[in-house]
């Protein structure tokens, strides 16, 4: 059985906001010079007028309509639907934990017949709801499919404005991200043109301190709380490199022979994806994929970002028929992997 990515669909708030409003808008002044820093010039934030607002699972159905649109199955056709979002707000003030999201995404397409349940894994969440229902065609449960994520993740940045007092501060990297969703519908259609070659992910406890919720005094909203130092190790990145190299030498393949013609790094920032880019580059001796990414005009779209980047530039025209193109994703818990795949489909309905 082989599986593809039939479809792809994004959908993204018009509200465009600047890193430098961001860091205008800090509660206490100070040098911080987040752009450099991260490389990160703009992000989108929901709206957030009652009457228009985007909610996670407003931003989420966008996104599945976008896909849809472009896909040759319709609502009704699909098998399972599998909801990611790290964020689960339905309307202002409101978070919502039950019924889940893929149920209630599933009754507002007609997909109400559709197996349904959510799964959470940090910012690897898309990638990790792509690596079940690849399982689940391949086991015979199912033959089509879609995995959806709709962040609305900027409030984090907004309680990281008001609460940071000083150089470093574990809501550091709450600044950098901004609102998305994306949606991929995957079926059992897959061929020498359009496949999905592999998908692992690696999950480890060392390093990991983590966490997304409620302030302390639980009056100023939501908020994350990140060690960043863990975060950026070179350990830490060293591993999810070494558990690849072991991965291509057990499955009798190498780095070079894979053929690899763009590969895709989780948007958090821009010098941390070049410094993986030079410790894998030296690890496997030989240069790199182009790398494919977004992150100045959109930020840290958690969960959404490697499918968002693939999207836009999948839009663009940018992504030639039959390339192949390795999905590297980062997340806090910890979370390394690779998804590699060749896509053909995708870039005849978005090219």
């Amino acid at each position: 059985m082989r599986t593809r990515f039939e479809s792809i669909g994004a959908y993204t708030p018009s509200t465009i906001r600047s890193t430098e409003d961001v860091i205008n808008a800090l509660s206490v002044p100070r040098a911080l010079d987040l752009e450099r820093i991260t490389g990160i010039k703009n992000r989108r934030v929901h709206n957030s007028d009652p009457e228009n607002y985007e909610s996670s699972f407003v931003l989420a159905q966008r996104a599945i309509e976008n896909c849809l649109e472009s896909s040759g199955y319709a609502a009704a056709d699909l098998d399972v639907i599998i909801s990611v979002s790290i964020t689960r707000f339905t309307a202002p003030g409101q978070y919502c934990f039950a019924p889940s999201f893929a149920a209630q995404l599933g009754a507002a397409i007609g997909a109400g017949k559709a197996l349904h349940f959510d799964l959470s894994n940090a910012c690897a969440g898309m990638i990790t709801g792509v690596l079940v229902l690849d399982r689940m065609i391949k086991a015979g449960v199912v033959r089509r499919g879609l995995v959806v994520s709709g962040e609305q993740i900027t409030p984090i940045a907004e309680t990281a404005t008001r609460e940071i007092s000083q150089p470093y501060d574990p809501q550091f990297a709450a600044l950098t991200v901004g609102d998305a969703a994306v949606a991929v519908v995957v079926d059992d259609r897959g061929d020498d043109d359009d496949e999905i070659h592999y998908i692992e992910l690696m999950t480890t406890s060392a390093g990991a301190e983590h966490c997304i919720g409620m302030p302390s005094d639980q009056t100023t909203g939501i908020a994350m709380y990140t060690d960043n130092r863990a975060l950026a190790s070179e350990s830490r990145f060293l591993q999810g490199i070494s558990r690849m190299a072991d991965f291509l030498f057990e499955t009798g393949r190498a780095w070079e022979s894979e053929k690899y013609d763009y590969w895709i790094h989780h948007q958090f920032s821009g010098p941390a994806i070049d410094y993986i880019s030079s410790l894998t580059e030296r690890h496997f001796d030989t240069p790199m994929p182009q790398a494919l990414n977004i992150y100045a005009d959109y930020g840290n779209t958690a969960s959404t970002s490697h499918f968002l980047v693939l999207r836009e530039h999948l839009a663009q025209g940018r992504i030639p028929r039959g390339s192949k193109v390795l999905l590297i994703p980062e997340a806090s818990g910890v979370v390394s992997g690779h998804l590699a795949a060749t896509i053909s489909r995708l870039e005849a309905w978005h090219g």
